[in-house]
């Protein structure tokens, strides 16, 4: 799968593997560790939720930070994934 952004020129490939060596995902090896996915309001992170309940995804509390707000959950592999609305400051 090919996702483009064109006016911020930016890509993300995703790959499927149809097997590797057995190895069950870890984030402390070297390559990916998680993904996360900025939404524009608190509101519509609260809609995520409410779409990820709906659907029966497993997913964390969102959790309010100084910074701002953040959903995460896992995808079947054991990858984090995570939603955060990053909240203005002064």
């Amino acid at each position: 799968i090919l996702l483009m952004h064109h006016s911020s020129r930016t890509i993300i490939e995703f790959q499927q593997h149809d097997e590797n060596r057995g190895e069950a995902f870890d984030p402390r090896r070297t390559g990916f560790d998680h993904m996360g996915f900025k939404v524009d309001t608190r509101a519509e992170l609260d809609e995520w939720l409410a779409r990820f309940e709906q659907l029966g995804v497993i997913h964390s509390p969102i959790a309010d930070r100084e910074y701002g707000a953040v959903l995460t959950f896992k995808d079947p592999d054991g990858i984090q994934f995570e939603m955060f609305f990053k909240a203005d400051h002064p």
